[in-house]
């Protein structure tokens, strides 16, 4: 779908909050006022309500499906996103007790996890890519988690140095991996068995901002000490199907139809992998191209799917990239202003043909001036 076929909208490369589909937007639109059979808003309905209920087990339901998700784990709606689980986790499971949390560091959010998690207990930076800049992510080799660890968490992909693990690290068996997905969550298939829990704010891949995605295993639900507050304690939302507070409606709603999109529009997270690929392998291939004007952040080995990040040789030419690059509808490409240099977000929603128009801008506005 060409951005001018659907009122204007650009291409938004946008790390988050980031683009949705045309499609589910449409949807939300046509039943915001009136949701169907309901009589008024979605917005407006209990949340304990039948018509909210239904909606919030649906969402549940096809996450479950996409992923093939056991009943030996939870799937919660929360809310406070990444930065709250930053502290939740480490809360419910090293907190008043003498076990070490491990952690791989490969770019901010994993350093920033670290923070919060220091503040609860014990914990071990096993690996942290700090002196390279955050352009990899370890192989198995590079460190040796404990097999008496609290837990091992990783970010599976971090979004402002564009650095994504290719496949889950190696975990000592009985310990727990613990997984940030908040940029990559939905994008291609998981073996969920392997972790102990997976959790992602929504507002890139998932839905809109508001709503935080927890999968948690349930024996991980008895970990928490007596004294933690109500909202902290994951095993107080799964015995109130994540409704011990009022939960964020509208962006559950959302979340649902996204996760219906992925299931019946795109075909499943197999074919939604194989579309990521193709958009990120056209980015990708213009940097190589151009790569004596372009210079790409992430190792080869370790490159995102989901950001593409890059610079340029001068900061008059970046500028000069990001003004241009707006004539010809792409928008948000700025990099994040610790890095700076240019990011191309790609999460699921965005289209092929974006991918193209950016693709062919890159080529042309090096051979101009390069």
């Amino acid at each position: 779908m060409s951005a001018t076929a659907t009122s204007q909208r650009v291409f938004n490369f946008s790390a988050g909050p980031a683009v949705m589909p045309v499609s589910v937007l449409r949807e939300l639109q046509e039943e915001l006022i009136e949701f169907p059979g309901a009589g008024s808003s979605l917005m407006e309905l209990s949340h304990r309500g039948q018509v909210f209920v239904d909606v919030l087990h649906d969402a549940q339901d096809t996450i479950r499906s996409l992923y093939g998700i056991s009943d030996d784990y939870e799937v919660l709606f929360l809310q406070g996103g990444a930065a709250l689980q930053f502290s939740m986790i480490p809360a419910n499971l090293i907190r008043g007790n003498d076990k070490t949390a491990q952690y791989l560091v490969t770019g901010s959010w994993g350093k920033k996890a670290v923070g919060e998690a220091r503040k609860e207990g014990k914990v071990e930076v096993l690996y942290d890519a700090k002196e390279s800049g955050y352009n990899h992510v370890p192989s198995s080799g590079d460190y040796a988690a404990s097999d008496d660890a609290a837990y091992l968490y990783y970010c599976s992909n971090e979004t402002i140095q564009g650095v994504q693990f290719a496949e889950e690290p190696s975990c000592p068996a009985g310990v727990p991996l613990i997984c940030d997905a908040s940029s990559d969550i939905l994008s291609r298939p998981l073996d969920i068995k392997k972790y102990g829990l997976l959790y992602a704010c929504a507002q890139k891949n998932a839905g809109p901002a508001g709503v935080t995605v927890v999968i948690i295993r349930k024996d991980l639900l008895d970990h928490a000490p007596d004294n933690l507050a109500g909202y902290l304690t994951y095993k107080n939302h799964a015995e109130n199907d994540s409704e011990w507070n009022t939960p964020p409606t509208f962006a559950i709603w959302a979340l649902g139809k996204v996760a219906h999109w992925l299931a019946d529009d795109i075909g499943g997270l197999e074919a939604m992998q194989k579309l990521n690929e193709r958009k990120a392998k056209l980015l990708y291939d213009s940097i190589d191209a151009n790569s004596g004007f372009y210079a790409g952040h992430a190792r080869r080995d370790c490159r995102s799917r989901m950001n593409v990040t890059f610079n340029l040789p001068s900061d008059e030419l970046l500028n000069k990239f990001v003004k241009e690059a707006a004539t010809h509808d792409l928008a948000s490409l700025k990099g994040h202003r610790s890095i700076g240099g240019i990011r191309a977000s790609i999460y699921n929603a965005m289209p092929i043909e974006g991918a193209e128009t950016l693709a062919k801008f890159m080529n042309d506005f090096a051979a101009k001036n390069g």
